[in-house]
């Protein structure tokens, strides 16, 4: 059965359009402001928003989500508060939803009861990065009868495991733009281009590169390469700045609306 975030990536096909794919950490700095968040990013032009899920040991992370963390930890969010959260925001929003999230947590919530919980609230995706191809291959049967989609990341150092990994795969390949860890970046890897073709041969589904898109001008630079990009940290970034400033919500509608400005060009 088709995802919303499917028929967001059709819709925007037909249009001709890029998706633009925006993340931030549930609960950072709060629910509510991450309600708000979402409801002002899709004002801004966002498509697709990702909720990182707060946890204590984030591999794939660099130190400015792993502050977004540690700050939405601090006041004790949960996943029980993020699924109420997002039930309140469905009633408000119909954006697609994907949960980054670490394999622990939905191992330790039990995988139906967090599928079941996933369906009830409205989420369509879920991002795993450190789900391993053994675990992705029972949790894809698993999730054969739900509307969400299981989310590959491939790597430029994936090599000859690509055609694996993108195997079963829904929604959309999170194509990861270079080694390492999550961040922003001013360069990105002169291998990206043949990277994104190798991915493009093993799956027809829409590719989106993340990792170090950090403003208007790498947008530019990437947005031929993909069918969507994804900001994370930079948007952080804006929110840190709003914490101080006491504007969280405007710098981000302003940073994201010159991404959506970007990205349409």
């Amino acid at each position: 059965m088709d995802s919303r975030i499917s028929r967001k990536l059709n819709k925007l096909k037909e249009e001709k359009r890029k998706a633009l794919i925006t993340y931030i950490a549930a609960g950072d700095p709060s629910l509510d402001k991450t309600m708000e968040l979402v409801l002002t990013m899709e004002k801004a032009g966002a498509d697709i928003m990702e909720l990182g899920i707060p946890y204590s040991d984030p591999l794939a992370d660099g130190p400015v989500i792993q502050r977004a963390s540690i700050r939405a930890l601090s006041k004790g969010i949960n996943i029980d508060y993020i699924f109420s959260m997002v039930l309140n925001l469905r009633c408000k929003t119909e954006i697609p939803l994907v949960f980054l999230i670490y394999y622990n947590t939905i191992f330790s919530y039990g995988i139906e009861e967090f599928l079941n919980r996933c369906k009830e609230c409205g989420i369509d995706g879920l991002i795993i990065p450190d789900l391993p191809l053994e675990e992705r291959k029972i949790l894809n049967e698993m999730m054969k009868d739900y509307p969400i989609d299981l989310i590959a990341l491939v790597a430029p150092t994936s090599n000859n495991r690509i055609k694996e990994i993108v195997e079963g795969s829904s929604g959309f390949i999170y194509c990861i733009s270079s080694k390492g860890v999550t961040g922003t970046r001013e360069t990105f890897d002169e291998e990206l281009k043949a990277f994104m073709e190798d991915v493009r041969r093993y799956s027809k589904i829409p590719l989106a590169i993340g990792f170090g898109i950090s403003d208007a001008k790498s947008v530019r630079n990437l947005k031929d390469l993909a069918d969507g990009l994804i900001v994370g940290s930079a948007i952080i970034k804006e929110i840190e700045k709003g914490i101080e400033l006491g504007n969280i919500e405007g710098r981000v509608f302003e940073f994201v609306k010159s991404l959506r400005e970007a990205i349409d060009e």
